[in-house]
């Protein structure tokens, strides 16, 4: 082989190992960090003399508080007025979970008008609804297990 192909070589397995080291420090971060939120999102983005939305009316048969059905932290609950919710290991987290597979900010439980929603705030583990692993905001129902590392929520009246 030339010269130039084995120096084209080295530079390529440097790029390689190097996209690799990147990558792995990308989710490292995420993991201890959480996901980013845009400024507009944290509240901080509104106007002065703009109002806030209102919580979503309370309706017969909607749900009122997040129970920790199986794991570690069994009849912990979260009551979903201080909505959104946030499970993690996290100290900022309302459902705090003592499990080895829950990221720091691992998922966000939150309203949109009279639903309520899963999100996955990019763990490494996944948040799963029954066997199926969420990639997006997800819908839930009464009584609808979320698993998150070895714990199962539920929605509760």
């Amino acid at each position: 082989m030339s010269e130039l192909t084995l120096f084209l070589i080295r530079i390529a397995y440097l790029a390689i190992l190097w996209i690799f080291v990147l990558s792995a420090i990308s989710v490292i971060r995420s993991d201890m960090f959480g996901a980013r939120v845009p400024e507009t999102a944290r509240g901080r983005g509104r106007e002065r003399g703009q109002r806030q939305p209102k919580a979503p009316a309370k309706r017969r048969g909607s749900p009122t508080h997040v129970l920790v059905v199986e794991g570690g932290n069994a009849g912990q609950r979260a009551d979903l007025s201080g909505a959104p919710i946030l499970i993690g290991r996290g100290p900022d987290a309302a459902i705090r979970l003592d499990d080895d597979y829950v990221s720091t900010r691992h998922a966000r439980i939150a309203a949109s008008g009279d639903q309520w929603f899963v999100e996955d705030l990019g763990s490494t583990n996944g948040t799963y609804i029954g066997s199926v692993r969420i990639t997006q905001p997800t819908t839930l129902t009464l009584g609808t297990q979320v698993r998150i590392g070895k714990t199962i929520l539920e929605l509760r009246k």
